[in-house]
């Protein structure tokens, strides 16, 4: 995968996680996919609707697969289910090397921050076990705002908890939500690819 990133240069970088830095969008798919079958869901789980909501928040995403199939779900008990499911699988997930290469590249020089619809105790432990959580200055989750992607905000916080401007960071991101809300940030965005 080549990524195309332009020549800035830039003060500060923001990386979502999940289909970003590590290839862990599969793995979040047989998650909820297992999860929502708890629930009643009785076919496999879409996956072109499914990756489209990428970025999302967990208990958004929960809300919305049960509205699109007609279910009718506790969205904070589907939460837990899926985010035990998917800590368990999480020893399954890779690197997305051209991401991590370029991390690796800049955080000896420049801020860098993660920026993820993921709750704050999942995502600590999918840096831990990429080995990826010294490279960042900030970390902002979903327990870290209001509102989530596509809102600007966990960019917006990213960029003031590095003490960059906005308008100087990059983003890197995988899903439509996440790159509408760093557009919304007046941010550039790199796309990276989360389906190979």
């Amino acid at each position: 995968m080549q990524l195309d990133i332009p020549s800035g240069p830039f003060a500060g970088y923001i990386f979502d996680l999940d289909g970003t830095l590590i290839d862990s969008m599969p793995v979040h798919y047989r998650a909820w996919d297992a999860a929502m079958h708890q629930f009643g869901l009785n076919q496999p789980l879409d996956p072109d609707f499914f990756y489209s909501m990428g970025g999302v928040p967990t208990v958004r995403v929960a809300e919305l697969i049960a509205q699109h199939y007609g279910l009718t779900v506790d969205p904070m008990e589907v939460f837990h289910i899926k985010e035990r499911l998917f800590v368990e699988m999480l020893g399954q997930v890779q690197h997305i090397e051209p991401t991590v290469a370029f991390l690796k590249r800049v955080a000896a020089s420049t801020p860098c921050a993660v920026a993820s619809g993921g709750p704050r105790d999942v995502v600590n432990h999918s840096l831990r076990l990429a080995g990826l959580g010294g490279y960042f200055r900030a970390i902002v989750t979903a327990d870290d705002v209001v509102h989530g992607k596509p809102s600007p905000d966990m960019f917006l916080l990213a960029a003031s908890i590095m003490h960059v401007p906005a308008a100087q960071c990059l983003v890197f991101e995988d899903a439509e939500p996440g790159m509408r809300g760093a557009r919304a940030a007046g941010m550039q965005v790199v796309h990276v690819p989360s389906r190979r």
